[in-house]
């Protein structure tokens, strides 16, 4: 799982081993030393934009545990900035971060999840990628493209065992969210505990059926 160190990533890991999964929990940050839970096993400093950065974690991966069977990828960013008076640099961040990190992982877990016979790929989208507002642009369209990924790979995939999904999130009630939205209700926003059981549905044996879908996970916003 990419983005494993952050909160969705967090909750993830705790719902994915309270089924009994092993979780491998990649980051670009640094692994803390203390803390990690039993089932969980962490791999930090990892650029998951760079091929031969991902190639060697889903190799250590595949060492430590023997398999990989799924690869949910929640490493993201965001930033609000108009295109007037806003930088062409917010437009490549956010499609390294969001989009092509999702490829790159993607690209170097296949030979795994195909092996494994019953393969996941899970990608994480966003409700705001199927209308953009004011300040919107370069991360709707980064997530936009974390969609059609998803489709295009869900074709690619079908007859050889790999399902792809994606969920699509609106606004998740983390502590960053609810610091830059004060006023808001929180209790219309998406817990990340609810996003993970979807997240482990789409990545579960009753899920075989279900590939090349965008999946709204919108709360009450």
């Amino acid at each position: 799982m990419s983005g494993g160190f952050g909160i969705l990533g967090q909750a993830v890991a705790a719902t994915l081993t309270g089924y009994g999964s092993t979780v491998a929990s990649i980051d670009f940050a640094a692994a803390s030393a203390t803390g990690q839970a039993v089932g969980v096993h962490l791999y930090g400093g990892v650029d998951l934009a760079e091929e031969e950065s991902a190639n060697a974690v889903m190799r250590r991966i595949v060492q430590d545990a023997g398999r990989l069977d799924g690869l949910i990828n929640v490493a993201g960013g965001f930033h609000w900035e108009k295109l007037e008076g806003g930088v062409l640099d917010t437009w490549d961040s956010l499609y390294r971060v969001n989009l092509r990190t999702a490829v790159v992982a993607c690209k170097t877990a296949l030979p795994y999840l195909v092996k494994s016979g019953k393969g996941r790929i899970v990608n994480i989208g966003a409700m705001g990628a199927t209308k953009a507002g004011a300040g919107m642009g370069a991360y709707a369209a980064s997530k936009a493209g974390v969609a059609k990924l998803t489709e295009a790979l869900a074709e690619e995939l079908k007859d050889r065992g790999v399902t792809v999904n994606a969920i699509l999130p609106s606004m998740i009630d983390t502590p960053r969210n609810r610091l830059d939205m004060p006023d808001a209700d929180f209790s219309r926003w998406v817990a990340p505990s609810a996003i993970a059981e979807v997240i482990a549905f789409l990545l579960s044996d009753e899920a075989e059926a279900v590939t090349g879908a965008l999946i709204p996970v919108a709360g009450r916003v």
